[in-house]
């Protein structure tokens, strides 16, 4: 069966639209409650939501729809994703429920689920749910009816494990940080959990109004926080996604960093205080001198579909703890279950802290492949891979490229678009294959 509703994570769109509307979202919770009742007599969900005005009508359908199907609920508020994440584990509760569209704007929203121990669900469960939304509802009775409460301190259990995840040995004191939240989920645990550890914070993107989460702030636009760190004199700036799942960093000069090499300190950190690594998962457009660089360190690389939900399950099949993306997703499952960006930012820190050594310093042995990426409009009802100019325009590339670069070609998910992204030691030799691939996908 394919799935009809759930995406790589969860259900996602636009508010007012279907599904992300009331009355879908109320059927939803009911199907999961229904779903959750085969295994568990009293479940028990805990819900959280970013800063999007929509959550409050959104968080009101869910928890009808779990009451109505006899399943308690436990308000969280605003609380980042991994927070949710957390928080169901801790609270040993039956399932988490996040109401959140990420990094898009505030006119879109979504849910996605979280089990009993903090991790994504198998596409099996997202099935069973699926093929119960297609039934009739069944309304318990009403002495049997969930019931919803408030956890009050919910913030405040999330920042004191966000703390626990940074060596009780090193303190961020002396250090000026730059905060940017986006105007999202963690626009009141960000700031905290770097002064708690000592930091002197400035927070910016962190007066949410229900409409401006993620606009012009945040990791999707990081230029905000590079003018604040630069402004301000600030050793360093930590930005976050909307649901704070998502970072890129900034030094004291305003370099930017992304997911990319971040991954990459985050291991080589580790191997310099002799742990092992015995591998680290990244994806088809991790960059290629990641790969490189980890390989000279003995360290095995591999590469996973696009989408933190896939990194997850080759960190699984490998049994290894680090992985993640350039979009700033990372993954350190020693630390925590699912991505973190404010755990990920406090491993970066601890590293910093602890060597001496600024970001610059500590990835001076590793310099970043120039990616050339462009989007080629597909006619409708194109077959590209039945392109045979296409197909031998690639292998001559690679031939070209050799072990110095490499070639991507993929579709588009939410577009008629192919995408043609080329690597290679040399900028210019990037740009050339790129366009001679994409000419090759037009002329097919």
């Amino acid at each position: 069966m394919t799935r009809q509703y759930f995406g790589t994570d969860g259900i996602r769109g636009t508010v007012g639209q279907p599904p992300i509307t009331p009355d879908f979202v109320l059927r939803l919770a009911h199907a999961v409650g229904r779903v959750l009742r085969r295994t568990e007599e009293r479940p028990t969900v805990l819900i959280g939501k970013d800063t999007r005005i929509s959550g409050y009508m959104l968080e009101s359908a869910l928890e009808s729809g779990f009451n109505s199907a006899g399943v308690d609920v436990m308000l969280l508020g605003p609380l980042p994703t991994p927070g949710v994440a957390y928080l169901t584990r801790a609270q040993r509760a039956s399932l988490g429920v996040v109401i959140s569209a990420s990094h898009n704007a505030y006119p879109d929203n979504g849910i996605k689920f979280f089990s009993a121990q903090g991790t994504k669900l198998s596409d099996a469960w997202e099935l069973a749910v699926e093929a119960a939304l297609a039934e009739p509802p069944v309304w318990v009775d009403s002495a049997s009816l969930g019931k919803a409460r408030r956890l009050d301190d919910a913030a405040g259990r999330y920042i004191e494990f966000c703390k626990s995840t940074f060596p009780q040995d090193l303190t961020l004191k002396g250090l000026k940080i730059v905060v940017d939240a986006a105007h999202g989920a963690a626009y009141q645990v960000a700031p905290k959990v770097f002064h708690e550890l000592g930091a002197e914070v400035l927070s910016i993107g962190c007066a949410p109004d229900g409409l401006n989460i993620n606009h012009e702030v945040g990791a999707t636009h990081p230029d905000a926080l590079v003018r604040a760190v630069r402004a301000n004199r600030a050793d360093y700036g930590i930005a976050l996604d909307g649901d704070a799942d998502r970072l890129q960093i900034v030094d004291a000069t305003g370099r930017l960093y992304n997911g990319d090499e971040l991954l990459y300190l985050m291991a080589a950190d580790r191997m310099g205080r002799d742990e092992h690594v015995p591998g680290v998962v990244g994806t088809l457009m991790t960059n290629m001198a990641v790969e490189v660089a980890l390989q000279a360190k003995g360290v095995k690389f591999v590469r996973a579909k696009v989408g933190d939900r896939y990194v997850l399950e080759e960190l699984a099949r490998h049994h290894w703890v680090l992985g993640g993306e350039g979009s700033g997703h990372l993954l350190a499952l020693d630390r925590h279950t699912t991505g973190d960006g404010l755990v990920s930012a406090l491993q970066v820190l601890q590293a910093c802290v602890r060597s001496g050594r600024t970001l610059a310093q500590l990835l001076a042995d590793i310099t970043l492949y120039p990616q050339v990426l462009l989007n080629v409009r597909l006619a409708p009802g194109q077959d590209w891979k039945a392109n045979r100019l296409l197909a031998e325009t690639t292998q001559a590339v690679e031939q070209q490229l050799g072990s110095s670069g490499r070639v991507l070609i993929r579709a588009s998910g939410t577009e008629p678009l192919l995408r043609v992204m080329v690597e290679a030691r040399d900028a210019q030799v990037a740009s050339s294959c790129a366009q001679r691939l994409a000419d090759a996908a037009r002329a097919g």
